[in-house]
């Protein structure tokens, strides 16, 4: 049984450690013994389903502009934090003595992780058995770096890495578009498809009532949804979906003012996010969503109609960068965060309600997680 290392950092949101976990069970249930190691805020009821789980000293980004690191109380990091969590990774290393090394990003992101990532790198170098090193990322990479941090990427990635397994359809969205040293390592990239887990399989309590109809609302972890849940409130008027229910899902990460400055109008539901999301997608008429990786894919798999509004700051164009792809092939439509209001959001809905339904195009690869067992079987 191949043994594997998977080290994973979420800054802001939960969706970078849902991927990894969602990957994580696929790897275990292909019988690799997998030990998932996060270095975010711990998220309760994560389910690492046959993977081993390991939580590092926490630590997590200081506020949106995802520049600084700070710990879960908002004081920054000194010498002794940063001393201590690459102990704590080198000893894990040195006890797991695994066949395979995954790093979620780096080195194409979390470069805010150096200081502990290199030499657990150069430590599994060193090894007597060195592990086969793979680089795990989506398919959109911020792509504001400059050509300096390009280089250094691509010569970190050729000093200890195997390959990049790329987990997106490149027949939707491709790496290339989004990561200006494409061409120095497409030779060691390899797709996957998109890596996500149904939950309509679930043992989730549901009512098949529920969501039938509905325009579903979601803010992912909620970290930075409330705009988006209060123009969702304000555009319900404007709209010809105005008798629907809007059922607007509320992440954990959601700051206490975002969620008391919400309103529950008539036809308004505001509730926690819920396992059987899914499932509310099969049945909703519309979906409106941030333009995350997860509930993208979610979105693509099982909505029948949607509006994607992508967080965006200056350093961070994923969440644009997927939803312009998408948009342009017509699979949704795209709201700007910035003057997202009632009346922009209600526009977008009337598009969407005319535009061709997702299920009307052909279906995304989204067998992420068995193709990365079978590749990581091949490659290592």
């Amino acid at each position: 049984m191949k043994r594997v290392f998977f080290y994973v950092q979420h800054l802001l949101g939960i969706g970078h450690l849902r991927r990894a976990a969602t990957l994580a069970r696929a790897l275990a249930r292909e019988s690799f013994d997998v030990l998932l190691v996060s270095g975010g805020a711990p998220v309760p009821g994560l389910d690492a389903g046959g993977a081993r789980f390991h939580q590092l000293p926490p630590l997590r980004a200081r506020d949106e502009g995802l520049r600084e690191l700070s710990r879960l109380d908002g004081t920054p990091l000194d010498d002794a934090f940063r001393a201590l969590r690459v102990q704590r990774l080198l000893d894990l290393l040195k006890a797991e003595r695994p066949d395979i090394l995954i790093t979620e990003q780096f080195p194409f992101g979390r470069t805010q992780l150096r200081f502990e990532l290199l030499p657990l790198l150069e430590a599994a170098k060193k090894m007597s058995k060195p592990p086969r090193i793979f680089a795990s990322v989506r398919d959109v990479l911020r792509d504001t770096v400059s050509a300096e941090r390009v280089a250094q990427t691509l010569a970190t990635f050729d000093t200890f890495f195997d390959a990049v397994l790329v987990h997106a359809d490149p027949a939707l969205v491709s790496l290339d578009k989004s990561f200006k040293g494409w061409a120095h390592l497409k030779d060691r990239a390899h797709y996957t498809g998109y890596v996500v887990e149904d939950d309509r399989s679930s043992t989730v309590a549901t009512d098949d009532k529920v969501g039938r109809d509905e325009v579903i609302v979601s803010a992912g972890g909620g970290a930075v949804g409330g705009p988006l849940l209060r123009a969702a409130i304000a555009a319900r008027p404007l709209t010809s979906l105005a008798d629907r229910t809007w059922r607007l899902l509320v992440g954990d990460n959601l700051p206490a003012a975002d969620g008391a400055a919400l309103t529950a109008d008539p036809g308004v539901v505001i509730e926690p996010a819920r396992g059987d999301f899914t499932r509310l997608l099969a049945r909703s008429t519309l979906s409106i969503s941030q333009a995350g990786y997860n509930t993208v894919v979610e979105t693509l798999m099982h909505a029948d109609r949607a509006v994607l509004v992508p967080f965006a700051t200056p350093r961070e164009t994923e969440q644009t960068r997927r939803a312009q792809a998408l948009a342009k092939r017509g699979l949704v439509q795209r709201v700007e965060a910035e003057g997202l209001d009632g009346p922009t959001l209600a526009a977008a809905v009337e598009r969407a309600l005319t535009s061709r339904s997702i299920r009307s195009f052909p279906r995304c690869d989204a067998n992420g997680g068995p193709a990365t067992a079978a590749l990581l079987t091949k490659l290592a």
